[in-house]
């Protein structure tokens, strides 16, 4: 593997002609490309077709995104499997938040002798990839926002690779400009302990500073404080939140979005799921689809080992979600969205 940071984009072929003008809005700046790692699929004529694999699955949590971008791996792994002639026995589990708890499955999963680990979100794996560094074990993650972050430092490492659902802030900023010009502050909701959130917070900051916007922070790693955090913001009166990939935010979306459409403040989020749960908007990646190239990249792992993947692979956003029913309750009109990317809208789901 290449130890300098190259960072390669690809999406889904089928949607590429349709989206390709979409996409360039939404992703952070850069051109598209479908560069990635070659996947056989159809033939059972390969070397290792009759071959039995082993793979550990690892969520950072339970929660919508992650169990989305789970389940999708679980799908293509079983899809490959099937198309190349191979078994790959595949379990998932969750960390439920707790690194202690992580690291036990982590190294469950090397005293198994697993043929790759699949973590999905950043603590699960920092913890993974330090667990497999006497082993070399493959560590293939997934929706790890910024590997390339100084208290992340998944690059460089011969044994890791794996999906990048980086935000582009700017973007989701210009969004709330958009649907309102007469923005005059905007809180910033998320965790500390999330990995996830320093650079996008950061650049957040940056880019309202540069706009003469004033913020409000509010940082919170629990349920409860989560809701205290939302409601401190609110009672200062902001005209928008946004919180970006943030798992800790995520948990307790469905605690919040009420009382921020009563509030009648739009809460703008780094993935679907939020939205999904009550959140107003978001532009990002489809996790199905990033859930489908993580699973690309681990056959690859497996089968051919790790020597040609990068780093780690960017996925392409270019996907705006709105959520109608609390459009309505904000009685916030959002059809200047259709002009800046590919709109999604969908339904309050409690999951």
């Amino acid at each position: 593997m290449k130890k300098h940071n190259i960072v390669k984009k690809f999406f889904a072929v089928a949607a590429a002609a349709a989206l390709s003008l979409s996409l360039c809005a939404c992703n952070n700046g850069t051109t598209t490309s479908s560069d990635g790692p070659d996947v056989t699929v159809g033939g059972s004529s390969e070397p290792n077709s009759g071959k039995t694999y082993k793979a550990a699955i690892i969520k950072l949590t339970d929660h919508p995104s992650l169990d989305e971008i789970a389940q999708a791996i679980e799908r293509q792994l079983d899809k490959l499997a099937a198309d190349n002639g191979i078994t790959i026995e595949h379990t998932t589990t969750s960390g439920q938040g707790d690194e202690t708890t992580l690291k036990q499955l982590a190294d469950q999963a090397i005293a198994d002798q697993v043929d790759v680990i699949i973590p999905v979100a950043t603590a699960a794996a920092k913890i993974s990839a330090l667990a497999a560094e006497d082993t070399k074990t493959p560590v293939v993650f997934a929706a790890v926002s910024y590997p390339d972050e100084e208290s992340v430092a998944l690059t460089g490492i011969d044994y890791v690779t794996g999906t990048s659902d980086a935000l582009n802030t700017r973007f989701i900023i210009d969004m709330m400009l958009a649907q309102n010009p007469e923005l005059k502050k905007v809180g910033l909701l998320y965790s500390l302990s999330e990995d996830n959130s320093i650079r996008p917070i950061a650049e957040a900051k940056e880019y309202l500073t540069e706009k003469g916007i004033p913020y409000s922070e509010q940082t919170a790693n629990s349920n409860d404080e989560v809701i205290a955090a939302a409601a401190a913001l609110a009672a200062e009166g902001v005209d928008a939140i946004f919180t970006p990939t943030d798992n800790k935010i995520a948990v307790a979306e469905l605690a919040i979005y009420q009382s921020l459409i009563d509030a009648g403040i739009p809460h703008y989020t780094g993935a679907d799921s939020f939205v999904r749960n009550g959140a107003f908007a978001t532009c990002g990646v489809n996790y199905t689809e990033l859930g489908g190239r993580t699973a690309d990249l681990a056959y690859e792992a497996l089968t051919k080992g790790m020597d040609g993947l990068e780093d780690y692979y960017l996925m392409d956003g270019g996907i705006i979600t709105v959520n109608t029913e609390t459009a309505a309750g904000l009685n916030a009109d959002y059809s200047m969205f259709k002009d800046m990317g590919t709109l999604v809208e969908v339904q309050t789901t409690e999951d």
